[in-house]
């Protein structure tokens, strides 16, 4: 079993940032990806990005390319998700999530991918 643990969240004005963090806990992560997704109200979940175990892979939805970046520390179980450039649209929960199947060197792109999630924290950005 894998534990998620996020924090970072929080009420920021439109072009701020913010930076979110994602603990892990439990089994290895070695070899299994790590993304992020967020949901606003009344909306489906949807990917926001993800890393591979390894290599440097990763993918980064359109609607947040060049300004949001991923990374991970696999030493330390932590997975980072760096938001500049806010709007006030990336309004959401923002969810931390693992595979359970290993990827090394490929980027699991959707929800049912992911195994383990985290409870989510709240990311809020004012106009």
């Amino acid at each position: 079993q894998v534990q998620l643990v996020e924090s970072g969240g929080g009420l920021v004005q439109a072009g701020g940032s913010l930076r979110l963090s994602c603990a892990a806990s439990g089994r290895t992560l070695s070899g299994y990806a790590m993304g992020w997704f967020r949901q606003a109200p009344g909306k489906e979940r949807e990917f926001v990005s993800a890393h591979s175990w390894s290599g440097g892979r990763f993918s980064v939805a359109d609607s947040v390319k060049g300004r949001f970046t991923i990374s991970r520390d696999n030493a330390k179980k932590m997975a980072y998700l760096q938001m500049n450039s806010l709007k006030p649209e990336d309004t959401a929960v923002y969810y931390c999530s693992a595979t359970g199947a290993r990827y090394f060197s490929s980027v699991p792109t959707r929800g049912e991918e992911y195994d383990y999630w985290g409870q989510g924290t709240q990311v809020t950005v004012s106009s």
